[in-house]
């Protein structure tokens, strides 16, 4: 797909942009530019490095809506095989904005559940740009429940903005099916493992994310409101979003300082949309691995060491 770039990459985009016009003008003439063609390469190179390694929380925030950023059906497509999805919530409907299923890692039986969010227009409404209706989470619900009953390990992707805020919604018990979730997830008997891989977005996010180890990637974020929303409250401005981004310690590097989560997991330069399968390779390794270590522990320690996990959340020292 095109590359797109976002306000703080128009630097590597007028390069990259002067790298191609001269590509096209060697192979349609008789000059040999390669070697002003290599001098631009490296120096893009050194210019995304030195942009993506000092990226303020606002900028992080932003790569990790990118349009290009793989999703979770991008990355189920590259780690996992023989993928069976698995619709309905049996109650009301199918939520097109998760999806979920059986599959194999490496041969090993998992059930996998994530947000989808969509790349083009028509697909983004009809996965609602990746905000759950409550039979989303209800579906996700049946899924964890599936996954319990024939103990397979869980494995979910998180990447929404948040739950959808439609009075439909409202009317359909939304809070109660995140809550439900959080409760059945806190006590589920099986090993389970959440990556965060673009926006983690409040409650909507939290309703997979109740796990035994929760991974994500490094420029992906995390957080009970948008910056956009915090700065509207805040200061009634949504236009502070950047300062807001600051404030809330969205980053996966915060999170990992405060023990939020459990492990940062290395993108490619330039964020996981310029090299997604050199990412789905490093999130594949971190998966497999942590599923790993969580499948050697019996299950009473299991949820207990959760219940733990989750009492430690929020410790603040007393002045």
């Amino acid at each position: 797909m095109p590359q797109e770039y976002l306000d703080f990459e128009k630097p590597i985009a007028e390069l990259e942009k002067k790298i191609e016009e001269l590509t096209l003008f060697t192979s349609s003439g008789n000059i040999d530019l390669e070697e002003e063609i290599l001098k631009l390469h490296k120096k893009a190179d050194q210019l995304r490095a030195e942009i993506y390694s000092r990226l303020t929380p606002w900028q992080k925030a932003q790569i990790s809506r990118h349009p290009n950023r793989p999703y979770t059906l991008d990355y189920l497509e590259a780690i996992v095989t023989d993928f069976l999805e698995m619709h309905g919530d049996r109650s009301f409907g199918d939520d097109p904005a998760i999806v979920s299923g059986m599959a194999r890692l490496d041969g090993m039986p998992i059930v996998v559940i994530g947000h989808q969010k969509g790349r083009s227009t028509k697909e983004k409404i009809y996965r609602n740009f990746g905000m759950p209706n409550p039979e989303g989470y209800r579906k996700a619900l049946r899924v964890m429940q599936f996954a319990e009953r024939f103990q397979k390990p869980l494995v979910t992707f998180i990447d929404t903005p948040g739950a959808f805020p439609g009075i439909g919604a409202e009317e359909r018990g939304q809070g109660e099916s995140i809550a439900r979730n959080l409760s059945v997830m806190s006590l589920l008997k099986v090993p389970i493992l959440s990556v965060v891989i673009g926006e983690g977005g409040s409650g909507g996010a939290l309703a997979l994310g109740v796990a035994d180890r929760v991974l994500m990637l490094e420029h992906s974020t995390y957080s009970v409101i948008s910056p956009e929303g915090c700065a509207a409250i805040l200061w009634n401005d949504g236009s502070k979003a950047s300062e807001a981004a600051e404030l809330l310690k969205i980053t996966a590097q915060d999170l990992f300082q405060m023990k939020i989560i459990d492990e940062v997991v290395e993108e490619p330069i330039g964020g996981a949309h310029r090299d997604p399968r050199r990412t789905a390779e490093l999130l594949k390794e971190s998966i497999t691995r942590n599923l790993a270590e969580l499948r050697n522990i019996p299950v009473p320690d299991l949820v207990a060491q959760r219940y733990e996990r989750l009492r430690l959340i929020g410790v603040f020292d007393q002045l």
